[in-house]
């Protein structure tokens, strides 16, 4: 069975082609192997398939921590609503694009006071994660003379069901308790703050649609009911996301029609019904690049080991992470590979993909099946678009950092 991510990507002449070049051709271009590759077209595509599907009321927001590429940014400024950043290096990306600073939010725990006032600068929405970040906003503000625009990051009292990272429900370094939200609306009740609503972010990762539903559902309840308690009227509900890809074998691709029905359900109904004026914001990372982007690196060693082939290549974990299975995989698993100069030949030989670190955690591919690959060829990881690059220990034996291209 052809897996989706390989269904995405056309051949010609026997080569991968990401962006309209065979990839052998690109690795040519690009002047050294490894390296990330990620297709305009399909980001744009993926942008074009949410306006279709989501309701037109509900604005888009780019969550810039999946890949904060500054070429990958620059493209979904011009396609999206919004940013989401989780740091000042991304916050000075994310503000170097047409994206108005208004439309940039600002979430995550452990800010510093001088990202704080980087963003209170700036006029982003700060998404408060905690009553003592809430505090140190307003001093920000009262040492700049700003009025900062904030929200409250909100810890739900629910768990979402079949999320690959739950970020919500019981204790949690992500947001403020559900229950503790009525006591710091009071609290800033008559701070010189402008607070524009609240935000919930409950899991990620997630293929099953009606779990997702399911959270959107309870989410909206609850955002209603702490926006009662509010000093100031609600504009702003960010529902989060956790819209998930498939990564795996037996991975079904998300329903994403039904979670378009499912939002509009509620865009139409209780949220239109108690705040009219309220931006209602979906907010995804992975789902947006996840599928667009490869890692492309080249085979260096043929070896035999006891009965099994070994390939092994000049990437690694060092670049790639998760796709050695150690970046939350409970029981590891292949990512999608194939030799991307010889595409379409007869997947005939099972193989070990390895890569040049000395650890036998650095696993690319285990006992997976590929046309035969020699010494100079391309083997080609797919659904590295998102968490690649920079959520890996690049400085990890010290290898060269790959480059990253958008083409």
């Amino acid at each position: 069975m052809t897996h989706p991510a390989l269904a995405a990507f056309e051949g010609r002449s026997g080569a991968l082609v990401v962006g309209g070049i065979p990839v052998d051709r690109l690795a040519e271009r690009v002047g050294a192997t490894p390296f990330f590759a990620y297709d305009r077209a399909m980001l744009t595509d993926r942008v074009r398939l949410l306006r279709d599907t989501l309701p037109t009321a509900v604005s888009l927001s780019y969550a810039v921590k999946a890949n904060p590429m500054p070429a990958v940014v620059q493209h979904l400024s011009g396609l999206v609503d919004a940013f989401d950043v989780a740091s000042g290096l991304e916050l000075r990306t994310a503000l170097d694009t047409t994206m108005p600073a208004d439309r940039v939010s600002f979430a995550g725990p452990g800010k510093s006071d001088a990202e704080l006032s980087q963003a209170v600068a700036a006029g982003v929405t700060i998404e408060m994660e905690s009553e003592n970040e809430a505090r140190r906003v307003l001093a920000a503000g009262n040492r700049l003379g700003i009025r900062p625009r904030v929200a409250i990051r909100v810890n739900p009292d629910f768990s979402v069901k079949g999320s690959g990272m739950r970020l919500g429900g019981g204790p949690q370094q992500f947001g403020i308790d559900a229950e503790r939200v009525p006591a710091l609306l009071k609290e800033l009740a008559d701070a010189d703050l402008d607070l524009l609503g609240f935000h919930v972010f409950a899991g990620s990762q997630n293929l099953r649609a009606e779990s997702i539903c399911q959270a959107q559902r309870q989410t909206v309840e609850l955002m209603l009911r702490l926006a009662e308690e509010s000093p100031l009227p609600v504009r702003y509900l960010n529902l989060g996301g956790g819209f998930g890809i498939p990564y795996f074998e037996k991975d079904q691709p998300l329903d994403l029609a039904a979670v378009g029905a499912n939002l509009a359900t509620l865009v139409e109904g209780p949220i239109r019904s108690a705040l009219p004026d309220a931006r209602v914001v979906v907010e995804l990372g992975r789902y947006l690049v996840g599928e667009s982007g490869v890692y492309v690196t080249r085979v260096v060693d043929r070896k035999e080991s006891r009965g099994r082939t070994y390939l092994v290549v000049d990437g690694g974990l060092h670049h790639q992470l998760a796709a050695s299975g150690n970046f939350g995989q409970v029981i590891r698993r292949n990512y999608p590979i194939a030799v991307g100069n010889r595409w379409g030949a007869e997947a005939g030989e099972p193989v070990t993909v390895v890569g040049c670190l000395c650890t036998p955690l650095d696993l690319l591919g285990d006992n997976v099946a590929l046309p035969r690959a020699e010494v100079g060829d391309l083997v080609v990881l797919f659904q590295a678009g998102a968490y690649g690059l920079t959520a890996s220990p690049t400085a990890f034996l010290s290898h060269p950092a790959p480059a990253e291209v958008l083409v």
